[in-house]
């Protein structure tokens, strides 16, 4: 394994754990069911960010990013 194929697995590894931590705060926070919780997430510009590597977003804590995830989500409520 090359080192830029190991950076590519390193990375994918922390978007993974940080994924999961997220998915469960949506649940535990805003009461969404996982189904519901995953689709949020996926379909949300902040994990747009978070798998941009060029954003760093991807390196940072849960509570953190989750920050964000807030804010995108509290703005769409606005807009609705």
């Amino acid at each position: 394994m090359t080192i830029e194929e190991k950076h590519k697995k390193d990375v994918q590894f922390q978007i993974e754990c940080l994924t999961q931590d997220l998915i469960v705060m949506l649940m535990k926070n805003y009461g969404f069911d996982m189904k519901s919780a995953m689709e949020t997430l996926y379909t949300s510009h902040t994990y747009k960010k978070i798998e941009n590597e060029s954003t760093g977003l991807y390196y940072q804590g849960s509570e953190y990013v989750f920050s964000f995830l807030e804010k995108e989500l509290d703005n769409k409520k606005l807009t609705i």
